[in-house]
């Protein structure tokens, strides 16, 4: 039998991709990859800043330099050591292409000067399939209309959105016998019709008129009873808001993710079950990715660092102090919130703020995780040392940034891959507390 042989890919990548991820380009099996020289021109744009996207940039900067060392950028260059290795390259425009995307679009724009460096390489790597790959739902439109092939960039991204893990199940049928038991001695070891999973998870189990919220421990491989109970003067108010606190109050679960739409609940109790647990970590950390309003970069808005973070960080503040007014002026745990905060052993700040610290016997919260990326969250979980525990918060469908839906953000990645882990726990909260008001927004606007 004749085997046919691989039909050779190039994959031209924009500055998005990189962006997104500065080490995109090494995963594209054994493909060839091309980046026009426009996309270099960009990355020298965002090199200088906190945001992950200059991260990202300054570390693809540095990998392709190191890659080129004994190469120009205009040799197909092994992007691995390896014989099935892929090969990279810079690709230039070429002035007298038959379709040029700057007289199409009349704009001589980044996006179309990198559509022209597409159209370039397609018309002299005939024998080769060239795809752009592009997180910019604009440009790969405007691909398409020039008869380019256009795809997303698809590592980390979640594949069918609507079986993302929400960690919670609800049986109606339970037996009696299992309820009793959880009601009498707090656990029960096998519950008929359920199969034990990997990883924490919880559910509300009924049998007629009688009920009882449980979680599996995967540590005691057994279920236990949860109860509605107070962390620092907050109730959780229905079942979801009942197991986000218990997986934050499990010592033995390192990682948390909570999900949901405004006024669930996901910061107010992260940040009181925290406190709860104030003397088992020397800090607590509440920071949340900046994301600049009405395409407004921070470093033009008015006065000082604090005066620019700070409308930023209001929201956490509000959080801390709504937990605050639970207790009256002369109430021991308000003092020491008071103190905490004095003593910086309560932290709220930007996450640019923090980046590259390693951490150690603190709880991390962070904020609006849906507008970090996969390669972010990852870098702030292996920045974890001894006795440190992260919660992610987030709401999938509320993204700020561009590049970023609800299948391709960091919360949704880790929700999805990590679902099985015994160090993690997930809780999906689908019913507001906030007011009326906020309910009828989240259903119907």
């Amino acid at each position: 039998m004749v085997k046919l042989k691989k039909e050779r890919k190039i994959y031209v990548l924009d500055t998005s991709v990189i962006l997104y991820d500065h080490l995109s380009f090494k995963n594209f099996e054994d493909n060839d990859i091309a980046l026009p020289i426009t996309v270099l021109e960009e990355l020298d744009n965002f090199k200088k800043g906190n945001d992950t996207k200059n991260y990202e940039a300054r570390e693809f900067i540095r990998i392709i330099d190191k890659l080129s060392e004994n190469y120009t950028l205009q040799d197909w260059i092994p992007i691995e050591n390896t014989k099935k290795s892929g090969k990279f390259k810079i690709v230039l425009e070429n002035a007298n292409l038959t379709v040029n995307a700057i007289k199409v679009f009349g704009d001589a724009k980044a996006d179309h000067r990198i559509l022209n460096a597409v159209l370039s390489l397609a018309e002299t790597e005939t024998n080769c399939k060239v795809v752009l790959v592009t997180k910019d739902i604009n440009l790969r439109l405007k691909a398409k209309a020039l008869n380019i092939k256009a795809e997303d960039y698809m590592t980390g991204k979640i594949t069918d959105l609507k079986e993302l893990y929400t960690g919670i199940d609800n049986h109606e049928q339970v037996e009696s016998a299992s309820i009793n038991s959880l009601y009498k001695d707090g656990f029960v070891d096998e519950i008929k019709g359920i199969k034990k999973p990997g990883s924490a998870h919880y559910y509300i189990l009924k049998n007629g008129k009688t009920s009882c919220l449980a979680a599996y421990n995967p540590f005691s491989e057994r279920y236990e009873r949860i109860e509605k109970e107070y962390v620092y003067g907050i109730k959780p108010r229905n079942a979801e808001q009942a197991f986000a606190i218990s997986a934050i109050l499990n010592d033995d679960i390192k990682l948390v993710t909570l999900q949901g739409v405004a006024g669930t609940g996901k910061t107010l109790l992260s940040l009181a079950a925290a406190l709860e647990q104030k003397n088992g970590f020397n800090q607590i950390i509440l920071a949340r990715p900046i994301v600049p309003l009405s395409n407004k970069e921070i470093g033009f808005l008015p006065g000082d660092a604090n005066d620019k973070i700070g409308p930023y960080m209001e929201p956490l503040w509000d959080n801390l102090t709504y937990i605050k007014n639970q207790f009256g002026e002369n109430e021991k745990k308000r003092k020491e919130i008071d103190r905490m905060i004095e003593d910086k052993k309560i932290i709220i700040t930007p996450l640019a703020f923090i980046r590259g610290r390693s951490f150690s016997n603190i709880m991390f919260i962070i904020d609006e995780a849906q507008n970090l990326t996969p390669h972010e969250v990852k870098t702030i979980i292996t920045r974890a040392g001894e006795n440190t525990k992260i919660i992610f918060t987030g709401d999938i469908y509320q993204i700020d940034t561009p590049y970023l839906d609800e299948q391709s953000n960091g919360l949704s990645y880790i929700i999805d891959r990590l679902k099985n882990s015994k160090l993690f726990a997930h809780v999906t909260l689908q019913k507001g507390e906030r007011s009326e008001l906020a309910n009828l927004a989240n259903e119907l606007l």
